[in-house]
C-alpha cells in the first residue's frame, strides 16, 4: 500500500509503502469496541462512595418501643428506609479494569490503523522537526493542511520544539509512538503519522 508523504508546508515528499498488515486490514467495529472499552474502564477512577448504615451521622438510639406502637419495628434511624439513612449495597471503590490479551490489544491498534486508511483519514508527514516553538507558525501550517480534530503520531521521541509548539493548539495532539492507542486514534478526524512514526509502529506492531 503506497501513500504520498507531505512536509508541514503542504509540499510533497515522495511517498512510502505501507505495510498491508498494518494498513490494509478489514477493520472489524466488535475488535476495535472490546479494546476500547478496555482501554476506558482501566481509565475510570472507581472513587465512588456511599455511607452505608454504620456510616451515617444519625444517633444510634432506638426511635421507638418494639412493641405496640402498630408499626414495624425500627432500631434507629440509619436504617436505609429512612431519609438521610445508609445506603443499602451502594457503589464502593474498586477498579473497574479488566484483562485484555496483549496479542488482542496489537491487533485492535492494527484495526485501528486500517480504519483511518481505508476512511482516506490518514497523511503521512516527512517529519515535524521545528527549528523555533512557534504556536502561531505551527497554527497557520496546520490550518492550511485543514487539520481540525488531528492526532499526530511521531517515532520514539517527539521533538521538544513542536511539541511546544502544539500543545496550545486545540484539537491537536501529538503522542510518541509508544503512546500509539485506539480510543485517540477513533477519536480524532485525521491521523498523521511521521516517516519516523511509521517504521516505530512496524516495528512495535510487527
Amino acid at each position: 500500500m503506497k501513500l504520498d508523504v507531505i512536509k508541514l508546508d503542504g509540499g510533497t515528499a515522495g511517498s512510502v509503502e505501507l505495510s498491508e498488515d498494518l494498513f490494509g486490514l478489514e477493520p472489524r467495529a466488535d475488535i476495535l469496541h472490546r479494546v476500547v472499552r478496555w482501554q476506558r474502564n482501566n481509565a475510570q477512577a472507581g472513587t465512588h462512595k456511599v455511607k452505608t448504615r454504620s456510616e451515617t451521622s444519625y444517633s444510634t438510639k432506638k426511635i421507638y418501643r418494639q412493641k405496640g406502637t402498630g408499626g414495624a419495628r425500627h432500631g434507629d434511624r440509619n436504617a436505609p428506609i429512612f431519609r438521610k439513612g445508609g445506603v443499602y449495597k451502594g457503589p464502593t471503590p474498586r477498579s473497574h479494569g479488566h484483562d485484555l490479551p496483549k496479542k488482542f490489544r496489537k491487533l485492535g491498534l492494527r484495526h485501528a490503523l486500517s480504519a483511518k486508511a481505508a476512511a482516506g483519514e490518514l497523511v503521512v508527514l516527512d517529519s515535524i522537526s521545528m527549528d523555533v516553538a512557534k504556536t502561531s507558525v505551527l497554527a497557520k501550517q496546520v490550518k492550511e493542511l485543514g487539520w481540525k480534530r488531528a492526532l499526530i503520531i511521531d517515532g520514539a521521541d517527539v521533538d521538544a520544539n513542536f511539541a511546544k509548539a502544539a500543545r496550545n493548539i486545540e484539537g491537536l495532539d501529538v503522542l510518541p509512538t509508544m503512546g500509539a492507542n485506539v480510543y485517540d486514534i477513533l477519536k480524532r478526524d485525521t491521523l498523521v503519522i511521521t516517516k519516523a512514526g511509521v517504521e516505530a509502529l512496524e516495528a512495535r506492531l510487527k
